[in-house]
């Protein structure tokens, strides 16, 4: 686009972090004067290169945010609710985000954008596997995922090379302050409870992910998952201007959908389900919404067969860790609301010994109450554990940490079992992120 002009603007970039740091160094190539907000001292190699290049390092108080700027860059971590925020906009200073920043100063690129409550690393992860068959160097995974944009348009010279195809998942955080982003082809996986406690309602949430597709134009493809009564809801709300294809687990009444073993797309037969290797239903449709995008760019169906077929999964999403006396562990600790763990528990039709817990987002457990059949057990661990479990069940164990609550699990688990990591909430109470706990789960798992 390259359509910014950065030279000597006065910008502010809220919160360090990877994103953060992307965001700056990219602000610096185009000549911007920069100013960091950030609560936490940042690390002495951090602060070393941040002086460097000129950048003036505040902290967080209220009077920072009444500094004189010509825009703002926000991390995704800061909560759009928040004081800070609140006061920038009655100040009327822009606020964006760093995928919109690197949008606005890259040569066009293929942007494959994947939002929703669910469902989204992973297909992430299987598109950008088919873009990398079909585009080989040129294809590129980013976003929420882990690299920042801004980090991939240093990396590969985005600013002066064009025609990448892009994989970029996108959270409902990165959507909020989007202004010309427009991927090519978009998707709202899902829609169902979360973030209450940054975005300040259940409808700011929702509506925070149609930002996706706003400015998507004609010739750009939207995939509509016809499953959802949320989404139906918002679409019609805020409609959807580009071209549509649908897709369905139930229906055959879409263009895309499931019958005799199959994924059809525009009635031909695309994918035998025999390829994919992932459990649970909600895989199925992650493949299908990769596979509608694969055909969109023109992929070979065998191309696409022969990538599903050796993809076996991302990291803490029902991860398969070991079998150990008969009973099998998963590690999804990228369960961090109530439908992610309903999903996993969809998974198995008995003997799973379910741990969850963490941090308190205060998310309600009524609707995954009625989805325990396959449970024999929970385990509450951390902050919300002991709330957690006993709004779900009547006679959890609850302990204080994940390595006891896998101590318990084990007790009582018998071959033929499953123990469960899918803790229905984030971990910032004990952990870094989902991760880091989810490879302590790993760690203690693989020491039994």
């Amino acid at each position: 686009m390259n359509e910014m002009n950065l030279k000597d603007r006065k910008v502010l970039v809220i919160g360090l972090a990877r994103s953060g740091m992307a965001a700056i160094r990219l602000l610096n190539e185009f000549g911007a004067r920069i100013t960091l907000s950030e609560r936490k001292e940042p690390k002495q190699e951090e602060r070393e290169y941040l002086e460097s290049i000129g950048v003036e390092i505040r902290d967080q108080d209220m009077s920072v945010f009444e500094g004189d700027y010509d825009l703002v860059i926000k991390n995704p971590g800061v909560p759009p609710v928040s004081n800070i925020v609140k006061r920038l906009q009655e100040r009327q200073i822009p606020i964006i985000t760093e995928i919109e920043l690197a949008y606005q100063l890259c040569k066009p690129q293929h942007y494959i954008a994947i939002t929703g409550t669910n469902g989204k690393t992973t297909t992430t992860t299987i598109v950008y596997e088919l873009l990398k068959k079909a585009f080989k160097d040129k294809a590129l995974v980013g976003g929420n995922i882990g690299t920042p944009l801004c980090e991939l348009a240093l990396q590969y010279d985005l600013i002066h090379q064009e025609g990448y195809y892009i994989s970029l998942e996108i959270s409902n955080h990165q959507l909020v302050d989007i202004d010309r982003f427009e991927p090519e082809i978009a998707v709202i996986t899902n829609l169902t409870p979360d973030h209450l406690e940054t975005m300040g309602s259940l409808d700011a949430y929702y509506r925070s992910k149609t930002e996706v597709y706003r400015n998507m134009k004609d010739e750009d493809l939207f995939l509509y998952n016809a499953d959802d009564p949320i989404l139906e809801e918002y679409a019609e709300r805020y409609p959807i201007r580009c071209e549509k294809k649908t897709f369905s687990l139930e229906k055959e009444d879409t263009d895309c959908y499931l019958k005799d073993g199959w994924i059809l797309l525009d009635q031909e037969k695309i994918l035998p389900l025999s390829k994919i290797h992932l459990v649970g239903k909600h895989n199925q449709q992650n493949v299908m919404i990769a596979v509608m995008a694969a055909k969109r760019l023109g992929i070979a169906n065998e191309d696409i067969a022969e990538t599903i077929d050796g993809f076996k999964g991302v990291e803490h999403r029902i991860e398969f860790v070991r079998e150990l006396d008969g009973v099998r562990y998963y590690n999804d600790s990228k369960g961090t609301n109530t439908d992610a763990t309903i999903t996993a528990l969809k998974s198995f039709d008995k003997g799973v010994i379910l741990l969850v817990g963490g941090y308190e987002k205060g998310l309600d457990m009524t609707e995954m109450c009625k989805h325990l059949g396959c449970v024999k057990k929970i385990v509450g661990y951390g902050a919300a554990g002991p709330r957690i479990a006993h709004d779900l069940v009547e006679d959890p164990i609850v302990v204080e940490d994940l390595p006891q609550a896998v101590n318990e699990a084990r007790k009582i688990a018998v071959a033929g079992d499953v123990i469960l990591l899918s803790p229905t909430t984030s971990s910032f109470d004990q952990y870094s992120g989902y991760e880091e706990r989810g490879r302590h789960f790993k760690e203690i798992v693989n020491s039994l």
